[in-house]
């Protein structure tokens, strides 16, 4: 039977044309098949639409039924390097280093203004990306959650910034008054602002006394030598009294009002270059590197003696509650004293010494919104600003200027701090506290700004500098929407008005 079999095999695979049997169906075949189907199927309810196709290997779709929509892939960009620059991009790669070495020193207006500049003239172009698309990221389907969204996806509204614009800070002076004889010196203090908004600036041997409310300039006082000139001026806290210290080691007390020298008080050997008031005790800061606490309520006025700088002392704050005393001095030492100091009493030791400085210490100012800082600057070969905690007696941090720093002022209306500087550019620097990031530098002085002085609103500073010019700054204006305007107390009479002899 087997044999039989066998021979019918045989038979049936010498017969070519005829159909075979058993094996699988030809591939034409089988697509004849599926198309007869599916064009009788036409007139098929849907519920029979699941037997049309029964082999096992998948149909196409067919022509008349209509394509399900791809979804787009969101995981693969192809660039056009038509729409890059390899050389603009390898050139800003290489010039990436020193364009961060020039930026360091420039300020951000400047930066911006070179940034538009350079839009403008077309020279943007370096700043591109790398890689360029001709078409922006696909849109993700609503309610689609995509983990690598941040990279691929593209939001369907542009976001709006939360953060807040710059305020803007003129870079122009609003006033500019000239200074003539202004001695060019940096250990000198010669501009102070009371808080009846009468500016004081001594000039060679004069003090004039200019109002910013009316614009009027009346000169104060004259010395009575040829050869002596003002080296500090300072006013007391209720504004109607100032003390002057001169080259010869006096120190002045004149009613403003009256015009009229109250007294004077010697006791300095060498001329006296900073003032500071604390209720009714002056000190004053001499070159023979002698501190003096003077009471101007008695006769007998010499009352303390702090002696621990061994050059001239330039630089001479009290803290706003009379705790403490910073003193600087051209022996590059930053000393903080103690107010309690005994009636009559020489003392050489300070609470705190810092050394941290290379070169003479003049600007000193006391932070407004946080108790106990203290901020210091350096002379040409020190150029740091730094800021002390005096209740530790740590260093805060401090910061390279790149210049001499003259003066220093803290801000009453924001977290902010201005310096004068000197050589090269001579300009005022605004800062940002702590972070010390550059707001904006105000340029125009064309010699080292010596002195600065703030308005008693706080919103103006006045910059003298050794080109014998006055500048007025608008450096934190407050903002009239969210900041009432407040008036400046002014008090009715001087805590000393009665006690001067």
């Amino acid at each position: 039977m087997s044999h039989f079999s066998f021979h019918s095999e045989v038979n049936d695979l010498l017969r070519l044309d005829a159909p075979i049997s058993k094996g699988p169906v030809p591939r034409w075949q089988r697509k004849s098949t599926e198309r007869r189907c599916s064009s009788a199927t036409s007139s098929t309810p849907l519920r029979n639409s699941s037997r049309l196709n029964l082999s096992k290997t998948p149909s196409k779709t067919p022509k008349s039924l209509k394509k399900t929509p791809k979804t787009p892939s969101e995981d693969r960009f192809i660039p056009n390097r038509s729409a890059m620059n390899f050389e603009a991009s390898y050139h800003k790669m290489i010039k990436a280093d020193t364009e961060n070495e020039e930026n360091e020193c420039i300020s951000p207006s400047k930066a911006e203004f070179k940034k538009n500049m350079a839009e403008n003239l077309g020279v943007g172009e370096a700043n591109a990306r790398i890689l360029a698309f001709k078409s922006k990221a696909p849109t993700t389907k609503e309610g689609h959650l995509n983990d690598l969204r941040v990279l691929y996806g593209q939001n369907k509204t542009p976001s709006t910034s939360t953060k807040k614009n710059a305020r803007h800070i003129s870079q122009v002076p609003e006033r500019i008054l000239d200074a003539p004889d202004l001695i060019d010196d940096y250990y000198l203090n010669l501009l102070d602002w009371s808080c009846n908004n009468h500016l004081a600036v001594a000039l060679g041997g004069f003090v004039y006394l200019w109002n910013a409310a009316s614009g009027d300039i009346v000169q104060l006082c004259q010395t009575e030598s040829p050869d002596c000139y003002i080296g500090a001026v300072s006013w007391i806290k209720e504004g109607n009294y100032i003390a002057l210290g001169d080259s010869n080691g006096a120190v002045q007390l004149w009613d403003v009002e009256a015009q009229k020298r109250v007294r004077s008080m010697s006791g300095h050997s060498a001329r006296v270059g900073c003032l500071s008031w604390n209720s009714f005790i002056l000190s004053s800061g001499s070159r023979s590197s002698a501190i003096h606490h003077h009471d101007v309520r008695v006769a007998n006025h010499h009352v303390a003696t702090l002696a621990r700088h061994t050059q001239e002392v330039c630089g001479l704050k009290w803290s706003p509650d009379g705790k403490y005393l910073a003193s600087g001095g051209n022996d590059n030492l930053l000393v903080l004293w103690d107010a309690n100091v005994n009636t009559n009493s020489n003392t050489n030791t300070p609470l705190f010494t810092f050394n941290q400085h290379q070169a003479a210490v003049k600007a000193l100012d006391w932070c407004p919104f946080q108790r106990n800082v203290l901020a210091s600057g350096g002379g040409t070969a020190d150029r740091h600003i730094r800021f002390w905690n005096v209740a530790t007696g740590n260093c805060l941090s401090s910061i390279d200027t790149q210049s001499q720093v003259c003066s220093i002022l803290w801000s009453k209306e924001y977290k902010e701090l201005v310096s004068s500087h000197g050589y090269a550019q001579n300009q005022l620097t605004v800062w940002k506290y702590p972070s010390m990031v550059k707001v904006t530098e105000l340029t125009g002085h064309t010699c080292r700004v010596l002195h600065m002085a703030m308005s008693p609103d706080g919103q103006t500073v006045v910059s003298a500098a050794a080109d014998e010019t006055l500048r007025i700054w608008k450096c934190f204006a407050s903002d009239p929407v969210t900041k009432k305007k407040s008036k400046p107390s002014v008090p009715s009479g001087s805590l000393v008005h009665r006690g001067i002899r």
